[in-house]
């Protein structure tokens, strides 16, 4: 395949969008590592993936939160696979409540975990890019980032900041062979969504006017589209997937 010798590194590889992101990038015949947060769990997802026949795909434990560890799980990645040609960014958490009742910490380790460690990864590879003459940078964003969401003022905080870095470093590496764009998902069928009580699942389909979860995959197809070398003329573009629940 033509993109069996480019490296693709996805933070939170290991979640419920970010596993469909690396199998239709491995299917797309890159070699994908896919960053983590708890070891055992990630053993066994990824133990997983090689039974579904995803041999291309493997594992990094990779502090985005801390700038120095990032450069070195970046050097640890490239001394072991190869030059990163394509990074997603989609390692997010949440912790919500309103402003009222917002603890410092809980907006300290939102900001730093869904946005700082977007600078982090990014500074990590933009060098080895800008030396490569090529890459894909794509941002896992979130409707919330777009239209803000009660409760969230720390998630939609981080999640619209990340596309105001996405338009800045596309202007600047623009003609360097890099593209970097924001994917933003609406309410995926993840594991997370699918344990909400049926109910309160079901009210939130019907504000969504194609009446429906989007899949994991879909999100992964995009991504897929997005790294391909032939998308080079997209770039600083947020690109909502979220069933028609927010046009703007």
């Amino acid at each position: 395949m033509a993109n069996s010798s480019r490296v693709a590194w996805v933070t939170g590889g290991t979640g419920g969008i970010g596993s469909a992101i690396c199998r239709s990038l491995a299917a797309e015949g890159y070699k994908v590592v896919a960053g983590y947060h708890n070891p055992e769990k990630a053993k066994a997802w990824l133990e997983e993936q090689k039974a579904a026949g995803f041999d291309n795909i493997d594992i990094a434990g990779v502090d985005l939160v801390d700038y120095d560890a990032c450069v070195k799980g970046v050097k640890e990645i490239e001394e072991k696979h190869g030059p990163i040609a394509v990074l997603v960014n989609c390692a997010g958490i949440t912790r919500d409540g309103t402003m009222k009742k917002m603890s410092p910490e809980q907006w300290h380790e939102v900001i730093d975990t869904n946005l700082n460690s977007v600078f982090n990864t990014c500074r990590s590879v933009i060098e080895s890019m800008l030396e490569q003459q090529y890459g894909r940078i794509i941002n896992i964003s979130s409707i919330n980032g777009r239209k803000g969401q009660f409760g969230q003022v720390n998630y939609a905080a981080a999640k619209a900041g990340m596309h105001g870095l996405t338009m800045s470093l596309a202007q600047e590496t623009a003609t360097k062979g890099i593209t970097v764009n924001t994917v933003s998902p609406g309410y995926i069928a993840t594991d997370m969504i699918m344990n909400i009580p049926e109910k309160v699942r079901e009210s939130i389909r019907e504000t969504i006017p194609v009446k429906r979860y989007g899949k994991p995959e879909e999100i992964g197809r995009l991504v897929a589209y997005l790294a391909d070398e032939e998308s080079g003329f997209i770039t600083g573009a947020n690109i909502d997937i979220n069933g028609g629940q927010f046009m703007g």
